[in-house]
């Protein structure tokens, strides 16, 4: 077959596919790609022009885009920006493996220290999804299946990547929540779960006191990429007993400081 047979082959197989292309759906995408490009932000007008849109068009698919998520939007300026959420779905679909490879030495180093169950996870289309763990010295540890969902209000992980989301993220995945209770010290509204979030972030770690499962305890940090995001949270898990809520600060700390190392690898530094 000739060069140019094969070069006319592929113009036409490109405009036979081009048939089954959905116009809207192409200029979400290039409208997302355009911020990428504009890290600081795009208003309506400026996207309309530069990607040669009707500003009635560009209007719909950016609150498209934004009510799911997907942009963000500066009150004040009215300025459009990628949320994060495409970059958590990025680690959950392409790079969950590449976080945990990163992750793995350090989860183990944590648990030589603290001889429990260690486990990382993330937030993906607003639920909580564990990736991996490293299982526990004790002849009593906990096991959890990869993959497992955890329910947001009541989970470490869950509540240590939300405490550090951007305000406007973290408000939708909040009240889409439904505040089950699962023991008596199970979070069941809002109002108390953002109270919860604001100690969170101003301890730098999560804590779980027998919210979901009696007289199991959890102790959790953030895993942040390198524009600050939290990407994913790694926590222990162990009975009561060997974590009381005595010990909870220092466990905290040790674990924020483990959190903080993924977080390096990742290109997050603090000044």
């Amino acid at each position: 077959m000739s060069e140019a047979h094969s070069l006319e082959d592929v113009k036409k197989d490109g405009d036979e596919s081009s048939k089954y292309h959905v116009p809207n759906l192409e200029r979400a995408l290039q409208l997302m790609e355009l911020l990428a490009q504009h890290p600081a932000g795009l208003g309506i007008t400026e996207i309309s022009n530069l990607l040669q849109i009707p500003k009635n068009s560009t209007f719909r698919i950016a609150t498209t885009l934004l009510n799911f998520g997907y942009l963000a939007r500066d009150e004040s300026s009215k300025a459009f920006t990628l949320s994060g959420k495409l970059l958590s779905l990025g680690y959950a679909a392409v790079s969950d493996q590449n976080l945990v490879e990163k992750s793995l030495d350090v989860m183990r180093s944590l648990r030589d220290t603290l001889r429990e169950t260690v486990l990382i996870g993330v937030i993906l289309n607003d639920e909580g999804i564990v990736l991996d763990q490293v299982p526990g010295l004790h002849s009593f540890k906990f096991w959890v299946d990869v993959g497992t969902r955890f329910p947001m209000h009541t989970a470490v992980p869950s509540k240590a990547m939300l405490a550090f989301l951007p305000q406007d993220i973290q408000k939708k995945i909040c009240e889409k929540m439904d505040f089950k209770r699962y023991t008596d010290h199970t979070i069941t509204n809002l109002s108390d779960f953002y109270e919860a979030l604001q100690t969170i972030k101003e301890k730098g770690y999560a804590v779980d006191f027998g919210e979901e499962v009696d007289a199991m305890h959890c102790v959790g940090a953030p895993v942040f990429d390198r524009n600050g995001y939290p990407v994913a949270a790694i926590w222990i898990t162990g009975p009561a007993d060997r974590l009381p809520a005595s010990s909870f600060e220092a466990i905290g700390h040790t674990i924020q400081e483990h959190a903080r190392r993924i977080s390096q690898r990742l290109g997050y530094y603090t000044t």
